[in-house]
């Protein structure tokens, strides 16, 4: 009886030890499972690219954000950043961009810095001016964000000159040429959607507008004397006269205040103002509000000239005598 006990005992301490070493496994797993998601959620990838401007392109999806971002060692695996965005809902927030980490950071970072726009790179203040052409533009943006692309940028505003609305902008470096096109037309849209009841009003089509206001912003300064000059040159089109603008010379030969020569005035190009009747064949600057509304609210007088005197003043002459006598007086 004795022994029997002693060895129920004995195989009772034997259980035991065996039942301790297998919960040993068992807390062991269950710190590995969750030891895991923690180490993938918030431990950089080997070879983190601090400090280094990464480059996702507009319009990217995510599985081409991870797939990108894990090839360039910001994050371990593509997959489970896909994972992830996708449990979050982060992945129809994340944007496009240059940027910049300034320390390796997990997963989760990472991903919250893509949502948020967080781009980890200043802005660069960008002023484009009333009566700048695309190509002036290019010139400003080209001089605060080294490296631009303005090749790129004149191809992608080739067709929207005059619809580049002048504003002050803050862009990231980076930022391609497509997407800052597409931004100051975006903005002229803007804009001009608060003077369509004058718009439609005036019932002239928007290109004939924009081109209109583009001259007004070449030629005249100050908002009274535009709209007297838009009703001059919208009296010169009703009567079949030849606008005669100097400033779209200026735009064909690509300088500013250019003064056209004896062959401009008789040569065959469509911005010849004086041989050909009618409107430039596109607008000569980007124009901003104020001369966009001066065009489609013009001042109804019978003038047909106009100029500039030397001391900046703007003379008016309904007879070209009249206007001689101007350019004497004034033009000296």
């Amino acid at each position: 009886m004795f022994v029997s006990v002693r060895f129920w005992l004995t195989e009772q301490k034997l259980r035991t030890r065996a039942l301790k070493g297998k919960w040993r496994y068992v807390v062991a797993a269950i710190v590995l499972v969750l030891l895991i998601p923690i180490y993938i959620l918030f431990t950089p990838a080997v070879g983190f690219p601090k400090g280094q401007i990464i480059s996702i392109p507009a319009d990217s999806a995510s599985d081409q954000i991870a797939s990108q971002l894990a090839a360039q060692h910001v994050i371990r695996s593509a997959f489970q950043f896909k994972v992830l965005a996708r449990l979050t809902g982060q992945d129809r927030q994340l944007e496009s961009g240059m940027y910049v980490f300034k320390q390796s950071l997990g997963l989760v970072s990472v991903m919250n810095r893509l949502a948020t726009g967080n781009h980890g790179i200043a802005e660069a203040r960008v002023t484009l001016t009333e009566g700048m052409t695309a190509k002036d533009m290019a010139q400003v943006i080209a001089a605060q964000l080294p490296g631009f692309d303005t090749t790129g940028f004149l191809n992608a505003a080739s067709t929207s000159e005059g619809y580049l609305f002048p504003d002050t902008y803050f862009i990231l470096p980076g930022t391609t040429p497509e997407d800052i096109v597409q931004r100051l037309h975006t903005q002229f849209d803007a804009k001009v959607a608060t003077i369509q009841p004058q718009i439609t009003k005036f019932g002239k089509p928007l290109r004939d507008d924009v081109i209109i206001a583009s001259i007004l912003e070449r030629e005249v300064k100050g908002t009274k004397d535009e709209r007297i000059v838009a009703g001059i040159l919208y009296n010169r089109l009703n009567k079949g006269m030849p606008l005669q603008v100097d400033a779209a010379f200026g735009y064909a030969h690509d300088i500013d205040g250019y003064t056209p020569t004896s062959a401009d005035l008789t040569g065959n190009s469509p911005y010849n103002t004086y041989r050909f009747s009618g409107l430039p064949p596109t607008p000569i600057s980007n124009p901003g509000l104020d001369s966009l509304l001066a065009a489609v609210t013009p001042t109804k007088t019978s003038y047909i000239y106009y100029i500039t005197g030397t001391d900046g003043t703007m003379h008016y002459a309904t007879t070209f005598a009249q206007h001689e006598a101007n350019i004497a007086k004034y033009l000296k």
